[in-house]
């Protein structure tokens, strides 16, 4: 008999305190980092620099494509009236520009790269401030970054990018 009103003291007092858990009200904020990443000041001017820094680099790769490409069609066409080592030759010449052109590329994304990856360290280290600040004086139990479902409700990307916005 006492253990049956053990167990019945037992799940009287686990079903209290669901009850009291479920009285709280948790508070969940959701934040879009791509949406920051694309639409904060920040994140923007960062990628008017990188533009601004690499742009001619890209642009002299394009001139150089451009060039090489001339380069094949003419050897193509003059092909027939060139002497065998001519030919192989300008063959050579071309396959080492193409080489060439590809190893520039390379270098260039992986500079570009490497920059974007520093920028946008910096306008990620500065939204979790935010977000942080967010937390504490909204009282937030809980933000989540980049969900896979979330309300409308719970939103606060656009709180995030103002604040963001509003920084010096």
């Amino acid at each position: 008999m006492s253990k049956l009103l053990q167990s019945m003291a037992l799940a009287a007092s686990m079903m209290v305190a669901t009850t009291v858990v479920q009285a709280q009200e948790l508070k969940i904020g959701y934040v879009n980092s791509e949406r920051v990443l694309r639409e904060a000041n920040l994140a923007k001017a960062a990628q008017i620099k990188l533009e601004t820094e690499f742009g001619k680099r890209e642009k002299d790769l394009r001139d150089l494509e451009t060039k090489l490409r001339g380069a094949a069609e003419k050897l193509e066409k003059d092909a027939p009236t060139l002497s065998e080592a001519e030919r192989n030759r300008r063959q050579r010449d071309v396959v080492e520009q193409e080489r060439d052109l590809q190893r520039k590329r390379r270098e260039w994304q992986e500079d570009l790269n490497q920059r974007k990856n520093e920028e946008l360290s910096t306008v990620v280290e500065k939204a979790n401030r935010v977000i942080k600040q967010i937390f504490e004086a909204e009282k937030y139990d809980l933000i989540l970054q980049d969900a896979i479902h979330f309300s409308a409700r719970v939103d606060i990307t656009k709180k995030v990018i103002d604040a963001l916005n509003a920084q010096k």
